[in-house]
């Protein structure tokens, strides 16, 4: 059986047309085409949309992580606001305030007889104290601290003495109510 064409069929057939039972060349190489635009569009879109957090983490930034909680708010809500103001975060330098105000308080630790540092210490028995006593300042002798000659303080109660550090200032402060 010999295929013919058809009298009315133009003689000239187009290249995209196939016979019977072969296979689609052009349907073919347009899905594989079709894969390959939404995988590239895909990785565009996410390579786009990461774009704050990744300036920030290059810029090593202090709010890095805000940028990159912003740019999982704006994905998964699609708020392109949220993006938007991940990327200004990103672009804007926020100043480190951290090393001034560090000095400021080294500074006053040591105005105040302490060593730099030391007054950042305060363990939660000592903020249980300093928050149950009233505002005259004046300490109880049964607040469970108990100066000692030299000046330092130990915590009466025998099972709180290895974990909770008393620091200078709280014994500066028992010394001076217990005088």
């Amino acid at each position: 059986m010999t295929t013919s064409v058809h009298p009315a069929a133009p003689h000239h057939l187009p290249a995209f047309l196939t016979a019977p039972g072969e296979t689609d060349v052009l349907m073919v190489a347009v899905a594989v085409f079709l894969v390959v635009a939404v995988l590239m569009v895909g990785i565009l879109f996410l390579r786009l949309h990461t774009l704050p957090e990744r300036l920030a983490h290059k810029g090593h930034k202090l709010q890095f992580e805000i940028v990159a909680v912003l740019g999982l708010l704006a994905l998964f809500t699609h708020v392109h606001l949220f993006w938007v103001a991940g990327l200004l975060l990103a672009l804007i330098d926020i100043p480190d305030f951290s090393g001034s105000l560090n000095r400021i308080a080294g500074s006053a630790e040591t105005i105040a007889g302490l060593k730099p540092g030391e007054g950042a210490v305060i363990d939660r028995r000592d903020a249980a104290i300093v928050a149950a006593k009233p505002d005259d300042g004046v300490a109880k002798p049964d607040d469970g601290v108990a100066a000692v000659a030299d000046g330092s303080s130990a915590a009466s109660d025998p099972a709180a003495q290895g974990s909770d550090k008393i620091t200078r200032r709280s014994d500066a402060r028992t010394a001076r109510t217990h005088a």
